[in-house]
């Protein structure tokens, strides 16, 4: 029978609003209804690793004369400026998800990113390519903010480790997509290098429309609209809910706790920066550092692969998708084999011993690189292992920037802390790396890698002495809301 208005909305006044909507939200048991949202709002992370991937695996064709012409150092710049638009999207939609609600920002989002790609494949020169890779990045960013967002809100807090961890690693099935477009597309027996490329983005628009047409049916997160005072609006969603999990498990279990929010005019950026360096400066810290460090181990090696084999490996640009397969599997595998621990074994020593154990396989692979223990196979099935834990430990950064701070600032936190971890190590990992591949001297690109693996066992180590233990825990305990009483 469906739950009664005392059950939704125990107390509410002009300007209070007292509700188990919270607590009936992570009792609920994994369901259909789980599974379509998370394959809805996750899917973002495809289309990233569809972006990223097409532009690594194309790299090399990208530096023809019959294609674009760029030189190694462009292609490393298109990485950047594509990063760039992203930190910039994120701020700035990040804002508007917190004030006009998650559900319009991660449909606006992917608008945007849509007519983005397709642009890019009409490209004809690099200036106009990398304005293209800007404005995609700008959609992709804004993603992140307003997905991570009601991806928490709207999953059990029991399984919303491993959930978060599972979809941040969906980036590398897209990551296959594209090295499997590309790998086809690229062949001259299909459409060749020319006319290859081209269509592999525009794939990526088509994409992004089916996604468009199958997000309509997300609701709105509910914790965001009894933050703004509209209860009766997450009372009729939570019972929509509630009625498609009771239609496949039956009898719902009851739901303990209340909680009760004061409504709130808005929240500013002087409430962000009171939160984020008065309240609670340790989780800032420790959010910085993992943001910080996953994005320059990340972009610096990953948008710079492609080069790497045809410089180092003497692989053909149009064979280097082959590679990338191997890296996907690790990548998609890590989040989905280690996930589940984050919920049990818990997130300050599973952040930790990823983090760090990524470091030091890193580090590992840079000295058998260096003295020429690798070749291209050997080089790929390195990167399988160093990317298993390094997905899971990059997963965790955003699961923890998106747990850990208050319900009004959430998205804006998410958007402050990937904004200035991939400024800085988005940014400028790439271009770094692009010029330490022309300089062919395999120890300053050794270098490079070594410089990248203490970055992360720095973040590890201190995610271990300050991180918060978030697991199995309901948002509003690990952070109460700003307008909570």
């Amino acid at each position: 029978m469906p739950p009664t208005a005392s059950m939704n909305l125990q107390a509410q006044t002009p300007d209070t609003i007292t509700s188990d909507i919270p607590a009936r939200l992570d009792r609920l048991p994994w369901s259909n209804w789980h599974w379509r949202v998370t394959i809805a709002l996750g899917v973002a992370w495809v289309l990233d690793g569809l972006e990223v991937t097409l532009v690594g695996s194309i790299g090399g064709v990208l530096e023809r004369g019959d294609t674009l012409g760029l030189s190694a150092t462009q292609v490393g710049w298109a990485g950047s400026v594509y990063i760039a638009g992203a930190v910039i999207g994120a701020l700035g939609f990040g804002r508007l998800a917190d004030r006009l609600g998650r559900k319009m920002l991660f449909m606006i989002t992917l608008g945007i990113y849509m007519v983005a790609t397709l642009a890019t494949s009409l490209s004809t020169d690099f200036v106009f390519f990398a304005a293209c890779r800007f404005v995609t990045g700008l959609g992709i960013g804004g993603e992140y903010a307003a997905i991570n967002s009601a991806i928490d809100e709207l999953i059990p807090a029991r399984v919303r480790g491993r959930v978060n961890l599972a979809i941040n690693g969906s980036f590398w099935l897209g990551a296959a997509l594209g090295a499997g477009l590309s790998l086809v597309l690229l062949d001259p027996h299909v459409l060749g290098p020319q006319l290859g490329w081209r269509v592999g983005f525009g794939l990526g628009a088509v994409l992004a429309l089916a996604i468009l047409l199958v997000r309509r049916d997300v609701p709105e997160s509910p914790r965001w609209l009894l933050s703004r005072g509209r209860g009766e609006e997450a009372q009729r969603i939570i019972e929509q809910i509630e009625a498609r999990v009771r239609a496949q498990h039956g009898e719902l279990p009851p739901a303990h706790g209340s909680i009760t929010f004061r409504r709130r005019a808005g929240t500013g950026l002087r409430d962000v920066a009171r939160v984020l360096l008065q309240r609670y400066p340790r989780r800032s810290l420790v959010s910085l550092a993992l943001m910080v460090s996953q994005a320059f181990f990340y972009n610096a090696i990953f948008f710079t692969y492609a080069l790497a084999l045809t410089r180092y490996m003497d692989v053909s640009a149009e064979r280097v998708a082959l590679y990338v397969f191997p890296f996907a599997l690790g990548n998609v595998l890590g989040p989905l084999v280690l996930g589940p621990l984050f919920d049990r074994v818990g997130r300050r020593r599973m952040i930790a011993a990823t983090y760090a154990g990524s470091g030091v396989a890193l580090a590992l692979t840079a000295w058998m690189f260096l003295h020429g223990g690798l070749g291209a196979d050997g080089m790929a099935v390195c990167w399988s292992a160093v990317f298993f834990l390094a997905s899971a430990a990059a997963s965790s950064a955003y699961l923890t920037v998106s747990e850990v701070f208050p319900l009004e600032t959430r998205a804006m936190a998410i958007s402050i802390f990937y904004a200035v971890g991939t400024g800085v190590g988005g940014v400028i990992g790439p271009v770094l790396f692009g010029h330490l591949i022309e300089t062919g001297t395999r120890a300053d690109l050794a270098g490079g890698y070594l410089a990248a693996a203490v970055m992360v066992i720095g973040a590890g180590l201190l995610a271990l002495r300050h991180g918060v233990d978030a697991e199995r825990k309901p948002l509003e305990e690990i952070a109460a809301p700003l307008g909570a009483e």
